[in-house]
């Protein structure tokens, strides 16, 4: 409506102004007064004059609304003075266009300052800077954490903090990380976790950080009290034994010293039985001594050789290996490789976390009755980098409990189990770093997946 206004009255004045020239023309060659010249002449300078200020006066005003938003500044109003005229229309119509804008900036401020008080009261700490390291947001927790009430650059973290400022300015997307720090003669445990963010062209990245410390004392000390279990359970298993046959001896011996018996008046019976004991008391020694020697070797882990390792080779090898074993027991083996695929492994050490996952599978198969007995490996690559290995059977499963504390040292649910392989396998994929798992349903099967990163 605005613009037919306009158009009718630009339209009007062009007609009259053409008019009043045809007039003056017609004046200029006909026998006319030049006092009528004259005024029709400064009428048609008059017209002109005011189109040229009607246009001029409408392309100042859209020029100055047009600058309004490109400089944001919403405050400027437009008189209305509901006449119906076009630049009344106009008027009204920069006007709505204002409000519009400034009830938009009013919901984004609303929004952002809603967002950042979100950001300052939440409990894990949050840090953001740019490329040169400016840091834009830091909110309260970040401040808590790191013992500083404000940081303008994130180099200033070095200041305070060494170990932590490398990790803030090194750690990729998805990038994770454990920094001790030192707080007030305190040592803290920081997770800190790093996402990598473009806004508008420029770098920008955002770090959580949380202090683990009272999680991973917690943890600790379930670790400790589940290996402390298990020692004393296997130390006692084989001191009982010992101490109660040595007194035994110790008592029969006692007794023939009293009574004034030498070695001649010792039966074959009771010679047979202190030679039984003293037997008994070596394999529980050795036994121990076995025991005490694996503890030990869990500790000395060497770091794994990384070298591009075929994983369709590597498998074969394996079954090659532990062939007779399988078909001893009457197992079909599915492998599904994919085919070229390779890791960056020692493969000797996954070699042995592969077999002691292999081999467990092929005595819960083994002590299963069942007649189609299968054992399924199965290795691809990941989606976003790495690959993994899947050693699944069709056994009786484990018990939810006892899945909770297979990877523990010397955990085992076998008679004759160590409980030493599943957790040397577990502290190899760590220092692999990648990871094992295992899940399990009664009836159905286990599986073992083994995770390496890219």
């Amino acid at each position: 409506m605005v613009y037919k206004s306009f158009r009718f009255q630009l339209i009007s004045r062009m007609i009259l102004l053409l008019l009043t020239m045809f007039l003056f023309t017609h004046l200029y060659y006909s026998e006319s007064y030049f006092f009528t010249k004259f005024l029709v002449f400064s009428l048609v300078a008059i017209q002109a004059w005011y189109l040229y200020n009607f246009l001029e006066k409408s392309n100042r005003e859209i020029v100055h609304f047009l600058e309004s938003i490109h400089y944001d500044d919403f405050t400027n109003t437009y008189p209305e003075r509901n006449s119906g005229s076009s630049r009344d229309l106009l008027y009204h119509e920069f006007n709505e266009i204002l409000r519009k804008f400034r009830e938009i900036r009013a919901d984004k401020e609303a929004q952002h300052q809603y967002l950042r008080t979100i950001v300052q009261h939440i409990g894990i700490g949050i840090i953001t800077f740019d490329a040169e390291g400016e840091v834009q947001i830091m909110n309260n927790a970040a401040k808590k954490l790191l013992g500083m009430k404000l940081i303008k650059n994130i180099n200033q973290v070095a200041r305070e903090h060494p170990g932590l400022k490398e990790s803030l300015t090194e750690l990729k997307t998805g990038g994770r990380d454990l920094v001790k720090i030192t707080k007030s003669d305190d040592e803290v445990q920081l997770a800190v976790y790093a996402i990598e963010l473009s806004l508008r062209g420029k770098a920008f990245k955002l770090i959580s950080i949380q202090n683990i410390q009272s999680e991973l004392e917690e943890k600790e000390m379930e670790a400790w009290q589940n290996l402390i279990r298990v020692l004393t359970h296997e130390i006692m298993n084989s001191v009982t034994p010992i101490s109660s046959l040595a007194a035994t001896v110790e008592t029969e011996l006692a007794e023939f010293l009293e009574n004034g018996m030498n070695i001649n008046q010792i039966n074959d019976d009771t010679i047979e039985d202190f030679h039984l004991s003293v037997k008994t008391i070596h394999n529980r020694s050795e036994s121990l001594i076995k025991f005490v020697s694996d503890f030990r070797n869990m500790t000395r882990i060497k770091l794994p050789n990384l070298a591009p390792t075929g994983v369709e080779d590597m498998i074969k090898h394996i079954l090659i290996l532990l062939k007779p074993d399988i078909e001893a027991s009457s197992i079909s083996v599915n492998c599904s490789v994919k085919p070229g695929l390779q890791i960056n492994i020692d493969r000797e050490q996954i070699e042995q976390v592969i077999i002691n996952v292999v081999k467990n599978a092929i005595q819960a198969l083994a002590a299963d009755e069942k007649d189609n007995k299968s054992l399924t490996i199965t290795a691809m690559p990941i989606d976003g980098g790495g690959a993994f290995i899947s050693v699944a059977d069709n056994g009786t499963g484990i018990e939810e409990e006892a899945l909770k504390k297979i990877f523990i040292p010397f955990f085992t649910t076998k008679k004759n189990g160590s409980g030493i392989g599943l957790s040397l396998s577990k502290q190899i994929m760590r220092k692999h770093g990648g990871n094992i798992t295992a899940k399990s349903q009664i009836g159905e099967g286990t599986e073992f997946l083994l995770k390496f990163a890219s």
